[in-house]
């Protein structure tokens, strides 16, 4: 309609993280591009790609682009293993269902230090009262067990791996619920 490629970057929310296999998934519909990094490979080796459709991909003409490592055969065969095994694993599902609870158990915490709680399958933050800071919260959820990563000052991310369980994430969710606690306590 306006002549514009939509594109979709999922470098970070791609491949199951959000609870399906793309983020954008979430929102039913089609994109002209996807950019995939990251987790394409699982982790093993470097790899991105850039998925469009033909009417899009042949516009670039031969010669006029290259890489100096694109096409890499290892990082193909990587990627492709990586893609099956969330697949078969059903790690979007699980990721679904793991941050269903993660949200739903988040949700109970004290409104004077946890302002909002949000997220997408296993992809989550928490918002932290002003009156607090997100670095120290982090700092003392590392000390109770527990990595989390501070952005922004206020916010809180937590992005548990795919193939985590139900026990593991009640251990998670203990020692978040406790850490919020002891701030909500003044301690």
């Amino acid at each position: 309609k306006y002549n514009v490629l939509f594109i979709a970057d999922e470098v970070q929310t791609g491949l199951a993280r959000t609870g399906k296999m793309l983020c954008i998934d979430h929102e039913g519909v089609r994109p002209d591009m996807v950019i995939l990094g990251k987790a394409l490979s699982g982790g093993f080796y470097p790899v991105s790609a850039i998925l469009a459709n033909d009417p899009v991909m042949l516009c670039l003409e031969r010669g006029t682009h290259g890489s100096t490592y694109g096409g890499n055969p290892l990082g193909c065969k990587v990627a492709m293993t990586a893609l099956q095994v969330l697949i078969d694993e059903k790690l979007a599902e699980n990721a679904d269902r793991m941050g269903k609870k993660l949200r739903a158990s988040l949700a109970d915490l004290p409104k004077d230090v946890v302002s909002v709680v949000r997220g997408k399958g296993l992809l989550n933050a928490i918002v932290i009262n002003p009156k607090f800071y997100a670095w120290e919260v982090c700092l003392r959820l590392r000390n109770n067990g527990l990595l989390a990563k501070s952005t922004h000052g206020d916010i809180i991310r937590f992005a548990p791996p795919l193939t985590i369980t139900e026990e593991q994430m009640d251990e998670c969710l203990r020692i978040i619920k406790g850490t919020i606690m002891s701030f909500a306590q003044g301690l």
